[in-house]
This record gives C-alpha cells, sequence and structure tokens, in this order.
C-alpha cells in the first residue's frame, strides 16, 4: 500500500549538534512563515539548521540562521536572503510559557528538525539548558558503554544459535 501524500513525517534537515551542545528538556512544534520558492527547496532537502537558534520578540517567535538554499528553478533575478529571520508560528500561550522559560539563566530555545506534516512544513524546536564540556564528555562515555553492551549482546547470540 503506497503512504499517502499527507502522512509524511520524515525529517528533511536535522541539527544533530543540538544534542551534542544541549540537554534539550522539552519540545514544541512550530508551523513556519515561508516563501514558495523556499518550501520547494526545504521538501527537496535543501535546508540546513547546525547554526540556527530562535528567539521571541514583541510576542512573536523568530528562527534565525536557519540556511534555506535558495531553489534553482525560482526567481533567479531576485533570491531571498537563505538565512533572513523566519516567523513561527505558536500559540500566544505557547509563546508566552516559552518567554519565561528562556528568561531563567542557562536556557535557549534552538531548533531540532524540519519535516513535512499534512503538506505544511513543520519545526520542532526545544526548549534546551547548554551542556558544561564535562557533562559532553559523560554522555561520550555513556553512549560508548551502551554500544559495548549492544556489541556483546550481539556476539553472545551469534554463539548461542
Amino acid at each position: 500500500m503506497a503512504a499517502k501524500k499527507n502522512d509524511t513525517n520524515k525529517a528533511l534537515a536535522q541539527n544533530k549538534k543540538a544534542s551534542h551542545d544541549y540537554f534539550i528538556e522539552d519540545t514544541y512544534e512550530a508551523g513556519m512563515v515561508l516563501t514558495g520558492t523556499e518550501i520547494k527547496s526545504i521538501r527537496a532537502g535543501r535546508a540546513n539548521l547546525s547554526d540556527g537558534f530562535c528567539t521571541i520578540r514583541n510576542g512573536e517567535a523568530f528562527v534565525h540562521n536557519m540556511h534555506v538554499t535558495p531553489f534553482e528553478q525560482g526567481n533567479r533575478n531576485n533570491p531571498s536572503d537563505p538565512t533572513r529571520a523566519r516567523k513561527l508560528l505558536l500559540k500566544k500561550p505557547e509563546i508566552n510559557k516559552l518567554l519565561g522559560q528562556v528568561k531563567q539563566e542557562g536556557y535557549t530555545l534552538v531548533p531540532l528538525k524540519i519535516y513535512i506534516r499534512n503538506g505544511y512544513a513543520k519545526l520542532l524546536i526545544g526548549l534546551a539548558k547548554g551542556k558544561k564540556q564535562y557533562d559532553k564528555r559523560d554522555t561520550a562515555a555513556k553512549r560508548d558503554a551502551q554500544r559495548d553492551i549492544q556489541r556483546a549482546l550481539r556476539e553472545k547470540q551469534k554463539v548461542a544459535r
């Protein structure tokens, strides 16, 4: 059975650096205000979130430094700025809640991934707290230990057969 067009939820762009640099405490789904050529470029997977961050100004949320490569068949004479600030579509109570949490020491909003839901581009943003260097080493050590455990279990299963 073929998948419906509206059921695509695959990540078109991910910020892999975010989980390395931050503890993600909560996530929110936000719509984005995009131009026609930007959505075509995002659908083609030509977006990059690695340097992106979110801000809240005047009761509105924005994502900055999210790079969307200009669409090749788009308006070549007047291409849009690839890293312009794009407005995020969130409900007012969500924005107020995020604003209160971001004002706390060490918290920030980071874009995590872009995906298509019901034909609309969505941005998953995370309320994040920065990791210290020793936290990053601890996370890497836990990941390596888990990988070793999985490897040992696979070896044990192979021997048992």
